[in-house]
């Protein structure tokens, strides 16, 4: 088991808890935007607890995996409460078990600023394999900040996303997606320089 699903697992139970001042303070005004324009049948990528269920549009075939199997028990409990329409599947990104074009778009959040840099480029393709050609691919996702104070801030910050997380800000999605041979239609800061949306289209 690498180093960062052993901490998912472990941390899985406390993992809300541990992420609150986040998700009110930043994330729960981000995630209807992942969602905004999309329909038809979606992939979540990295679903974890679920916090992405109550902003799934409606109608849509949602389908959500993560390779954390106490993740995704956290995520079952929230599917119940919220009486979502979601298929849970464990399943590892780098290596979907999906028809190629069986999806009409694909999301995650936070998902590859954990992602190891020689695991970036197998998940895009992946991701941009099984999203039907013209499809959006839309990645919510922490980045290197260029201002001087943000930068400074990020330093200090980034060992204990580390730590706790397994994220860091030096990813370099981006550059993966180009690699990779994806076209990259946007990207636009939602935090200052801190968070952003990448939107890849497939195909």
């Amino acid at each position: 088991m690498s180093s960062t699903l052993a901490r998912y697992e472990r941390i899985a139970r406390f993992y809300d808890l541990l992420d609150l001042p986040f998700e009110y303070g930043r994330y729960r005004r981000l995630r209807p935007l992942l969602f905004r324009g999309l329909s038809g049948r979606i992939l979540e990528a990295g679903v974890g607890t679920g916090r992405n269920m109550p902003f799934y549009p409606p109608g849509a075939g949602m389908v959500a995996i993560d390779l954390s199997r106490a993740m995704l028990a956290r995520a079952e409990q929230r599917r119940a409460a919220l009486g979502a329409a979601v298929e849970l599947r464990q399943m590892d990104v780098t290596r979907l078990a999906f028809e190629s074009g069986s999806f009409d778009a694909a999301v995650s959040t936070f998902l590859f600023c954990v992602l190891a840099d020689e695991l970036q480029e197998p998940a895009l393709r992946e991701l941009a394999r099984v999203v039907k050609p013209g499809g959006e691919i839309r990645l919510l996702e922490y980045v290197r900040p260029q201002g001087r104070f943000r930068a400074a801030v990020a330093r200090l910050w980034e060992p204990w996303m580390n730590w706790a997380y397994g994220a860091g800000f030096d990813r370099r999605t981006e550059a993966h997606a180009r690699a990779a041979g994806l076209e990259i239609a946007e990207t636009r800061f939602l935090v200052a320089d801190i968070v952003k949306m990448i939107t890849i289209r497939a195909g």
